[in-house]
């Protein structure tokens, strides 16, 4: 017959072994995690869904697993809000069955303004490399489709990008009736074969497109919409995402962006910076 006290210390071991397994788990998925941002950023940049719990943890085991999920977790950094109140305007709505005609001059440059609550910040586009790009992001601006939009995501490890264009400020992109993902239509990828990054470095300054491809499977190709991310500092990322511009002002923008620092977010699974990124007026034009 099994004592009490022995029936104590196998409850006591078989618990331990339920904390290690969990730890490893966590662990486990740290480094899945970490991979996922490095190398599968279609998902994380497209559709949200980055930085999910560590999760499972039970309600009575959660204070001694604690130290378990917090190496898997972004750091968090707190300063001062450097950036000033969004101009009065909402978010836009609209949304398109089909891809916009082709009007711009592919022969031509043409530079896109975000005039944000953080800065103004200018992107020199390649209409030659990247031309249904750039169209669409031409259209988008005329509709004034990405004014009052805020930038929803930051990220400080790993690799260094701020992404912008989902007017819900969700990274889904979905509309509220969760039956649309904005703007309604999708654009090919294009110059993923572009020098500075088919080495796997998008360089600082890169203004890339975010997608929902998953390189493991092979799926959702040419599924960019209306948003795109910012590199800040040099990023290790595959050569999936179309870099169709170059930030010509506003890397001292960026740089302040990313010194506020990002805390994550428990219901997008995005870390958002803290810094209020509003871009107020996006506007492009012909040079």
């Amino acid at each position: 017959m099994v004592s009490s006290e022995q029936r104590r210390k196998q409850l006591a071991r078989e618990k331990y072994l339920r904390q290690q397994q969990r730890r490893a788990e966590a662990r486990r998925k740290g480094r899945i995690r970490n991979a996922s941002i490095a190398g599968g950023l279609a998902l994380v940049l497209a559709a949200g869904g980055a930085y999910a719990a560590a999760g499972g943890l039970a309600a009575d085991d959660e204070k001694t697993d604690k130290a378990a999920s917090e190496p898997s977790t972004p750091p968090t950094s707190k300063a001062p809000d450097p950036c000033e109140k969004p101009a009065k305007g909402e978010p836009s709505e609209k949304h398109w069955k089909k891809e916009p005609k082709m009007s711009i001059d592919t022969s031509a440059t043409y530079t896109m303004k975000l005039e944000t609550t953080c800065g103004d910040i200018e992107i020199e586009m390649d209409a030659a490399k990247t031309p249904r790009t750039v169209n669409s992001f031409e259209f988008l601006a005329d509709e004034g489709y990405l004014d009052h939009s805020p930038c929803h995501r930051l990220v400080n490890q790993g690799i260094y990008v701020l992404q912008c264009g989902d007017p819900t400020g969700t990274g889904t992109g979905m509309s509220k009736d969760g039956k649309i993902q904005q703007p309604g239509y999708t654009i090919p990828d294009e110059n993923l074969d572009d020098p500075k990054v088919k080495k796997g470095t998008y360089p600082a300054g890169t203004v890339a497109m975010a997608n929902r491809y998953n390189a493991q499977t092979k799926e959702n190709r040419d599924s960019g919409g209306s948003q795109f991310f910012l590199v800040y500092e040099d990023s290790q990322l595959p050569p999936d995402y179309t870099p169709f511009g170059t930030v010509t002002e506003g890397m001292d923008v960026l740089k302040k962006i990313a010194d506020a620092g990002m805390t994550p977010d428990p219901q997008t699974g995005n870390t958002k910076p803290n810094a209020t990124v509003v871009i107020d007026k996006a506007t492009v034009r012909k040079s």
